[in-house]
């Protein structure tokens, strides 16, 4: 059934930490994400005003961090063991991806606590691909992606067990 175009990887594994305001807790998360990826992470701003929370729109709220090829997979793996190697069915979308999320960062393998930046929570969403997934985001004649070659919950499934050896309940 899988043709040796219709492949499924991995596109990308994007960590993002919510603080829900500005200041210190905001450097402290950003601290966090470079010291587990490596990475330096950019800031989310938020897109409406709440008043009752003191939000402004365009306020920064928090930090995230888009990991592709080898050091997504490194970090996919990591966060997964966090996990147990388990996901629910309910964790994945009808195109395929998937997210979850990680309570305290010191659940992570080899991740000791920091003092200085306290405890935080972040979320993984991973995105997965076929190859031929380019014309959606090609400048010169952008195409929609055919139904026949979308990635499904079902498939995305199958591939996670099969390569990641994740077990999907």
């Amino acid at each position: 059934m899988i043709k040796g175009d219709s492949v499924i990887s991995i596109d990308k594994v994007t960590v993002n930490i919510g603080v829900g305001a500005s200041g210190e807790p905001l450097e402290k998360a950003e601290k966090l994400l470079e010291k587990l990826c490596n990475q330096k992470p950019i800031r989310t701003l938020s897109k409406s005003r709440i008043p009752s929370w003191g939000i402004r729109k365009k306020q920064p709220i928090g930090v995230k961090v888009t990991l592709r090829g080898k050091k997504a997979l490194e970090f996919l793996n990591k966060a997964i063991e966090a996990k147990d190697r388990t996901l629910k069915r309910s964790q994945f979308d009808e195109n395929g991806n998937f997210a979850f999320g990680i309570s305290e960062y010191i659940d992570l393998p080899g991740v000791k606590y920091d003092p200085e930046i306290g405890i935080f929570g972040f979320d993984v969403c991973v995105s997965l691909k076929k190859r031929g997934y380019r014309i959606k985001r090609r400048k010169r004649e952008k195409k929609k992606i055919p139904s026949n070659h979308k990635i499904t919950k079902e498939e995305a499934i199958e591939w996670v067990e099969k390569n990641l050896n994740i077990k999907v309940r």
